[in-house]
């Protein structure tokens, strides 16, 4: 099995792709690049079992009646939305209040800050990926999902904030988390790449991304519970980890385990 990781930026320009080889109860670092554009991507993905893109997939189901009726002087639409809690509808998918709601991280919104953009090329890779390889469902079930590293982490109990950035307490907070990574996976085979993980976050994030790509295909992420399944085939879902890092090395069950996956229960 290989798994591809992305960490989609809004331009080739610091997009980064890894694909982990699965392989005997290892894991080899076969391909590992920055600045990678759209084609590449797609012939990445057309060869890998999986892959995890870190971006979001999808907007708010809310965020498009409430934009018609505004460009339609469409009143009810708009007014729906009236106050921040209304306006947090248009910010902030399922998925998103789902994974603050399990795990205390606060995911960036697609339609009301930095990530639009990067999710607009997403739409776009999407649309290439379905021309050469058939549309991908959107709450992760064929062979595209959406992934989000800092809950990887987090749920992998590694260090989920503070590394990302130029300076030295970030370079050095890397640096650590990549040891405490390589430590937690000891079948993790970097391939001589580690010097070069340690100086990017956007490369980590591409091995994190392939990381739960891996736990994607072996069933051990979280899928949408009932109620929340129908918003992410519009929206997009975030597919958190349910198991230990450990366990993503153990032998891959047959496709039907591959699909299936674990779900968290309501809150009530």
């Amino acid at each position: 099995m290989r798994t591809l990781g992305v960490d989609l930026a809004a331009s080739t320009k610091k997009t980064a792709a890894a694909v982990l080889d699965w392989s005997a109860g290892t894991a080899r670092l076969e391909y590992l690049a920055l600045d990678v554009g759209d084609r590449e991507i797609v012939e990445l993905f057309g060869a890998s079992s999986m892959t995890g893109i870190d971006c979001p997939v999808g907007w708010p189901d809310a965020f498009l009646p409430f934009l018609a009726g505004h460009l339609n002087f469409d009143g009810p639409p708009v007014l729906e939305h009236d106050g921040i809690e209304g306006r947090r509808l248009l910010a902030y998918r399922d998925t998103d209040r789902f994974v603050t709601a399990h795990t205390g991280l606060i995911p960036l919104s697609v339609s009301a800050d930095r990530l639009a953009h990067p999710a607009m090329r997403c739409a776009v890779l999407q649309a290439k990926i379905a021309a050469g390889h058939g549309p991908q469902a959107r709450d992760g079930s064929g062979r595209l999902a959406e992934v989000y590293p800092a809950a990887s982490l987090k749920v992998w109990g590694l260090l989920a904030r503070g590394y990302k950035g130029r300076g030295a307490p970030e370079a050095d907070r890397l640096g650590a988390l990549l040891a405490d990574l390589c430590e937690a996976a000891p079948w993790l085979d970097l391939a001589g790449h580690e010097d070069r993980l340690a100086a990017s976050d956007d490369l980590f994030d591409a091995v994190m991304a392939s990381l739960t790509a891996r736990a994607i295909a072996v069933g051990q992420t979280l899928r949408p519970p009932v109620s929340h399944a129908t918003a992410a085939l519009t929206e997009g879902w975030i597919h958190v980890p349910s198991g230990a890092l450990t366990g993503l090395a153990a032998p891959a069950p047959g496709p039907a385990g591959a699909t299936r996956g674990h779900s968290w229960s309501e809150k009530p």
